[in-house]
């Protein structure tokens, strides 16, 4: 089957693409819908509580053990951890891109089966708990009641019974948080009660365990041959307030019983008072949503915001439900905003192929293709397993100006026969196919291939370049497949010749335009003519040209400021509060108060919810506060004074005078699953394991040198070691005089002090914890522990400050670990002007200057991707460089000729990196897969000059004349693909608003690259192929050919002509020369020649040459 037989059947050409553009919609209807594919890597989480422990014991009785054991987990990264004196404590394991998420659960919990046993009773009983979830949230949103009707506990009980069991329902939920305290029976003991009936903690315990449990009781009747048969119900476990206050606890002979009630105030309280929130101002309470690894966020989001949807309708009066942070409304938003680009690009696209083309019919053609080849790729998107997400959204908006150009150029080339003197459309598509079948299929082939290499990259990065140059290959594939099929048989079908059946040009609007277009462009081909001659004359200008690019290129890939991806305005706030080590919750509630006071005041707020007893980058812990604050619609927010980094400003400015916190504002991060916000995260390590206060210092060395760099704008960290704690020593001796073991003792200040979970209750269909504490108020301060009393081996009660000394140290609220070393987390934000490549940088150099030996540093999140895929730019480029290369080598049967196309390409990689520099955007990887664009683009356009030259220079030319032919030829449809590539891409340099920063990055290095690469390609490659065709032929002779193409030998005949014409005008010149000297000679002489014999003036004008009858071959 010959291209010739989709001509002679349009019909078959056109269900081929109806197939293809039915395809693309099933695959648009059923794919998945996201902000970014699955990049980040999967991530198991490990948590445990150890109520009343400081954050030193639970790292090392809990931490260490289970990190030992999971460490060297199959397909493990690294590994971090954190404990903290709230009592908690939690391990996360990040694993390999592509490992299976739910595998990796699995083997992390069979490792911490094998440490259970080494860890403390009170933690086993509460539980390790092992769940795969990423470390960014997917929603936030809250539950608050703005009339002030309800109370913070109704609310956050509420939260927990009636939405969280529905929500964790959901698939790809991998955590429901919720910043408020469960129900729990709470036991209020009173320490001097207890002692007057020498009672401790333990024997609380002990009677809970005795008379609050669930038993069986047995059967009456059974196995018998009763009637009837009866099954015994014990009462169970008690449920209300006043049933616990009734357990009997001792009972004499003489009928006193003492019961619970009696030395314990009980109530159904929380069984953690460590958060206080707000929303709005009113009470309120907050709820985070993680992701499961692995599965498609945005479809998550959408089934938790139906469900909510759902759960508004049953609310009580006075209770709402306020949308925080979603996800899906950036993506919603950005989507929408790339899709608008889309069809401006679209649009303009149409508007320069008719200026080209000046004709509705030849625009038409292009347009199909456009269509054909975008709507079917998402086909092939289906059945490779991709989504629509911003990756290959943006490879589409940037193939519009790519799948058109092989319809352009058969259009052009139709139309050149037209001009030649064709008549009929068939013959002029048929003779036009036959000289650019090959150019197509070549240079196509060229184009896909460069993305083949970038697609086996591993990690974030490769699977950026997958996504994205696939897609753009598969839509190129797709319309130069409709260029070979259906763009033929509408040419066929539908152009038709600019001369009547009597060979006058028609006078209509189009004839008129073509005219003027036409006038115009000869002017532009002489200049070019005349520039192309230099190059070729002058090959030193050729080498000096590529010289300096490639100096240029090195000095711009070095200073322009890199990046992983840019940071956009997702109309959301993260606000971290620390306060005064030491404070207490309500202290750090008061702040937060002050905080929420100053968020009401910025109009571009719409809501925020504020919590005290949680950090968004310390965890829990009274000192800790955080605001998560949610933009307006940007809409609503149109200038820069109302963009996020703008609102972040107005945030520090307004808190500036809160002078007992330190606040740290961010947003959250480009890419879910990398932590919880953007900017650097970073971890010191401490390789010595020496004393804390040292690594503390040089901490401090090392965050004050950081804060110095320009490059940051602030570093920041959590981590301090001047939290006041006590140190407790117990006198063993006098213990052991007294018959009390340590043991004892440290069991009694734990049921007073810390609290113990001793026990559980059943209400409103769920279990709640049964807590056994101190009243409040018998705990105040140090010398509390006079009016605590232990009991003796006697009986007799002893105050337990006997036993124990209390001496005041300073320590921290939370310990970190980084891959098993002690460390503190650093996160910061880069400053204005800089990118979060220029940090790594600045982080690396102070490094290397503050360090001693012994410490060290890693990254996390983000930032650790970025580091370590910062280098592959260059390698990615020489790959992309050399596959390219080899496939021209192929197909010129020739290792030279390629070189003519090669050189070309860094003067287009050149073009982006100045347009990019000048407007002040990052290297990141939409840059990156937009050179990747460039190279292909360049070379597939150098090869319509290469392809030309090379098939005159076998009929015969010689290598200048083959090469200026071929020049002036491609001309016209070069500056038709490159313009059209160029104007498509203008909506996304000139893109403001949602994912502006990623629009003007793409868009600029595209078009940078190819106004700047064409340019170059245009007058280089010609001087370049000269040069490698004159090497290449000293290898291997050159074989002359007939050609069966009629144009190439009017072309040689035309040259030939064009030559004998130069000649006799040279010989004119000469004779006309050499008479003036004669004449000037004379004159000289005094003899001066008759006027009579002056010679005659002679027309000095060129003869237009004689119009060629057709040629045999040559159909009219």
């Amino acid at each position: 089957m010959t291209l010739k037989h989709f001509i002679d059947r349009p019909v078959l050409a056109a269900v081929i693409s109806i197939v293809i553009v039915l395809g693309g919609i099933i695959g648009v209807a059923t794919l998945p819908v996201e902000q970014y594919p699955d990049i980040a890597p999967p991530t198991v989480m490990v948590h445990a509580s150890y109520p009343g422990a400081s954050a030193e014991t639970i790292q090392k009785s809990v931490i260490i053990p289970l990190e030992e054991a999971i460490n060297g987990v199959e397909n493990m990264m690294y590994i971090k951890s954190e404990a903290s004196n709230a009592g908690s404590g939690s391990i996360t394991v990040y694993f390999k891109q592509g490992t299976n998420a739910d595998m990796a659960a699995v083997n992390v919990q069979n490792k911490v089966a094998t440490a259970t046993g080494s860890l403390p009773a009170e933690v086993t009983k509460i539980g390790v708990t092992t769940m795969k979830r990423q470390s960014s949230m997917l929603k936030v949103f809250t539950l608050s009641s703005p009339d002030d009707s309800y109370d913070e506990n109704f609310l956050s009980n509420y939260l927990n019974i009636n939405i969280k069991p529905r929500i964790q329902r959901i698939q790809g939920v991998g955590e429901f948080f919720a910043l408020g305290g469960d129900y729990a029976m709470r036991i209020w003991m009173k320490p001097d009660v207890m002692a007057q009936y020498k009672l401790v903690p333990s024997d609380v315990t002990a009677v809970l365990a005795e008379q609050n449990i669930e038993s069986a009781a047995g059967t009456f009747g059974e196995n018998s041959e009763n009637t009837f048969q009866y099954t015994m119900k014990y009462r169970g476990r008690k449920m209300t307030p006043e049933e616990f206050g009734e357990i009997v606890i001792r009972a004499t002979s003489d009928g006193q019983v003492l019961r619970l009630k009696d030395v314990a105030d009980i109530e159904l309280g929380q069984d953690s008072y460590a958060y206080h929130g707000m929303v709005n101002g009113h009470p309120g309470v907050s709820a985070l949503v993680f992701q499961t690894a692995g599965t498609n966020a945005t479809q998550t989001v959408e089934e938790i915001d139906a469900m909510l949807d759902e759960i508004a309708t049953e609310l009580p009066k006075g209770v709402e439900i306020t949308h925080l942070m979603s996800v899906n409304d950036y993506l919603y938003a950005s989507i929408h905003e790339v899709i608008k680009t889309l069809i401006e690009a679209i649009i303009l696209v149409i508007l320069v192929v008719y200026v080209f083309l000046q004709d509705i019919r030849s625009t038409l053609i292009p347009t199909i293709s456009i269509l054909v080849s975008l709507v079917g790729t998402f086909a092939f998107l289906s059945f490779a397993g991709f989504s629509i997400n911003l990756l290959t959204l943006f490879a589409l908006v940037l193939a519009i100006g790519t799948v058109v150009d092989d319809a352009i150029i058969v259009v052009e080339a139709v139309q050149a026969r037209f001009d030649s003197g064709y008549k009929s459309s068939y013959l002029a598509t048929v003779d036009a196919m036959g000289g650019i079948t090959s150019a197509i299929i070549t240079s196509t082939l060229v184009f896909m291939a460069v993305f083949i290499p970038v697609s086996m990259m591993g990690g974030t990065s490769g699977t950026f370049y997958t996504q994205f140059g696939i897609t753009m290959a598969v839509a190129v594939g797709i319309s130069a497949l409709n260029a070979l099929t259906l763009s033929p048989a509408l040419c066929a079908l539908l152009l038709k010749p600019y001369v009547d059946e009597d060979g006058n040009v028609k006078n209509n609007f189009a004839a008129r335009f073509r005219k003027a277009y036409n006038t115009a462009f000869s002017a532009v081909l002489k200049k070019y003519q005349r520039g192309v001659m230099v190059f070729i004359k002058h090959k030193w200008l050729t080498w000096a040209t590529l010289g300096l690019a490639m100096i240029g290129l090195v000095l711009l890939m070095n200073n322009t400021k890199t990046g992983l991806v840019p940071d956009e305005d997702q109309g959301t706030i993260m606000i971290n509060v620390t306060t005064a080590p030491g404070s207490s919750l309500a202290e750090t509630n008061k702040i937060m108060g002050k905080v929420g006071e100053r968020l009401k005041s910025i109009p571009q707020i719409r809501d925020f919810q504020q919590v005290a007893g949680y950090g968004m980058i310390a965890g829990q812990g009274n000192s800790y506060g955080m605001c998560i604050v949610r933009l307006k619609d940007w809409s609503e927010r149109p200038d820069k004074a109302d963009a996020v980094n703008a609102v972040i400003g107005q945030i520090y400015a307004r808190t500036a005078d809160i002078k007992d916190a330190q606040i740290f504002a961010v947003a959250p991060p480009m890419i879910t699953g990398y932590g919880t916000s953007t900017g650097f995260e970073m971890y010191l390590q401490d390789q010595t394991g020496g004393d804390i206060t040292d690594f503390y210092n040089i901490y401090l060395q090392y965050i004050y040198a950081l804060n110095q760099r320009p490059e940051i704008q602030m570093a920041y960290s959590t981590f301090n070691i001047n939290f006041p704690q006590y140190m407790v020593d117990i006198d063993a001796a006098k213990a052991k005089r007294a018959g009390i073991s340590p043991t004892e003792i440290l069991s009694t200040l734990s049921g007073y002090y810390g609290g113990q979970y001793v026990s559980n209750i059943n209400r409103f269909s769920k279990v709640y914890r049964v807590m056994i504490q101190a009243d409040p108020k018998y705990r105040l301060d140090p010398e509390s522990l006079n009016n605590v009393y232990v009991r003796m081996q006697n009986g007799e009660m002893a105050p337990i400050s006997q036993f124990v000394k209390l001496t005041k140290v300073y320590g921290s609220e939370v310990l970190s670990r980084f891959n098993m070393y002690n460390s503190i987390a650093i996160s910061g934000t880069v400053a204005d002007g800089y990118s979060t490549g220029d940090a790594i940088k600045a982080i690396e150099e102070v490094a290397e200057q503050v360090l001693p030996k012994g410490y060290g540093y890693d990254f996390g999140g983000l930032t650790r991707e970025e580091s370590q895929t910062g280098s592959n730019t260059a390698i990615i480029f020489g790959i992309c460089i050399i596959l390219i290369y080899l496939i021209l080598s192929a197909l010129y049967e020739s290792f030279l000729i390629p070189f003519a196309v090669i050189l070309a390409v860094p003067c287009g990689l050149l073009g982006s990196f100045i347009l990019v520099k000048l407007i002040g955007q990052e290297n990141n990887i939409y840059l990156q897969t937009g050179l990747i664009m460039i190279i292909g683009l360049l070379s597939k356009t150098a090869i319509l000059i290469t392809e030309y030259a090379a098939d005159r220079r076998k009929s015969g030319m010689s290598l200048s004349q083959a090469a200026f032919s071929a020049a002036k030829a491609r001309l016209r449809p070069i500056l038709m693909t490159v313009l059209t590539c160029v104007f498509g891409m203008i909506p996304l340099v000139i893109a403001t608003g949602v994912g502006a920063n990623g629009n003007s990055t793409l868009g600029s290095g595209v078009v940078g690259g190819m106004i700047v690469g064409t340019l170059a390609l245009l007058f280089l490659v010609p001087s370049l192929f000269i040069v490698f065709q004159h090497l290449q032929e000293k290898v291997k002779p050159i074989q002359f050919t007939n050609t069966p193409d009629w144009m190439i030998e009017a072309e040689i005949e035309d040259s030939k002509k064009e030559n004998e014409e130069k000649k006799k005008t040279m010989k004119k010149t000469i004779a006309l020369l050499a008479a003036a000297l004669l004449l000037a000679g004379l004159t000289a002489c005094g003899k001066t020649p008759h006027p009579t014999r002056r010679p005659k003036r002679t027309a000095r004008q060129r003869p237009r040459p004689r119009r060629r009858s057709p040629s045999p071959s040559r159909p009219t």
